[in-house]
């Protein structure tokens, strides 16, 4: 590891590079450039996420902490670490004070591994709109997590306003075993079709608004959703069949019972995951998620989000200089 204290960009490009040679082979095959923007509270917590991810997707990661944007001067502080404590890529820790933090990109733009994708993390409340954060710009794929806002349904809705391809939510991760077993029962289904659709869930849960968006874009339904706050996230989903059958998924702790009508119960697991598990899983894909689009486009009530433009332009935007009053 080396520590680099009140440095600039030229110095950690080459720290970087002395320590890759000291590293020889471990230091080889990147599949992408992770940036992974997160405030110093919650630092470690996105360094022990990325730290399982790159273990199946070797990268080089690029924290980005800002911190203090209104101090006088300008400061940059690095940890390199190749091959470490941080998995078996690359990793880059930057903090950066004054006005510096604003533009992060003069430092990140010459860390990026050449000719491999980028792809940039929010770990914390989403942005408002990508396009004011130039290390979203620059990315082709950008993972927030809506559940970090304060209001994360609407924060899931602003989603939908600003989305562009190569978008995706963490939210839309967590529901990946839901769909997989709701998928499932179809196998059973005989071509009876599903006429209603129930979620049970508290109103502030964006994994409920995907899973309703999700059964409404591939089913073609207007899925109710009951709300509840016995339980802090989604408890079930309810199928009913044009043949009167109901299919009902319901999450006890770590697993699920599924019951049909006319069958016994089974049980099935359904586990929540670490942070690095639904990171990694949203690494394996490099491309634009169709399926979440049509979801979130039918959670919010936005149509066409997959005919966007894949790219941003960049719109700078001085979070020191907002009128007063606005937060």
């Amino acid at each position: 590891m080396i520590g680099l204290w009140d440095t600039t960009g030229n110095e950690v490009v080459k720290a970087l590079a002395a320590e890759r040679r000291s590293a020889g082979g471990v230091a080889s095959g990147m599949a992408l450039t992770l940036i992974v923007v997160v405030d110093e509270p919650r630092v470690r917590e996105a360094e022990a996420a990325v730290t399982i991810a790159s273990a199946a997707h070797p990268c080089r990661m690029v924290v980005v902490v800002r911190s203090d944007i209104e101090r006088d001067r300008n400061r940059l502080d690095a940890e390199i670490v190749v091959g470490g404590r941080l998995g078996p890529g690359e990793a880059v820790v930057t903090r950066m004070y004054g006005r510096l933090a604003l533009h992060a990109e003069s430092v990140v733009m010459p860390l990026l591994v050449p000719d491999v994708p980028v792809v940039t993390w929010w770990h914390g409340e989403p942005p408002a709109e990508i396009a004011n954060d130039f290390l979203g710009v620059v990315a082709d794929r950008r993972i927030t997590d809506s559940a970090q806002a304060a209001d994360p349904v609407e924060a899931l809705r602003q989603r939908a306003r600003d989305y562009a391809p190569g978008d995706t939510d963490l939210a839309w991760t967590r529901i990946t075993p839901w769909r997989t077993l709701v998928a499932g029962a179809f196998d059973t289904t005989e071509g009876n079709r599903v006429t209603s659709a129930t979620v049970v869930a508290p109103h502030t849960d964006p994994t409920a608004a995907l899973m309703i968006g999700w059964l409404r874009s591939r089913l073609g339904l207007h899925p109710h959703w009951e709300h509840t706050s016995e339980f802090p996230r989604m408890r079930s989903v309810e199928l009913r069949c044009a043949n009167g059958d109901e299919l009902v998924l319901t999450r006890d702790d770590n697993q699920a019972t599924f019951r049909r009508t006319g069958q016994a119960d089974r049980q099935l697991p359904l586990v929540r995951r670490p942070l690095g598990d639904e990171l990694a899983e949203e690494l394996r894909r490099l491309d634009p998620d169709q399926i979440y689009a049509d979801a979130l486009g039918a959670a919010a009530g936005v149509a066409g989000l997959e005919s966007r433009p894949a790219q941003r332009v960049h719109v700078w935007k001085d979070p020191s200089k907002q009128p007063q009053g606005v937060a």
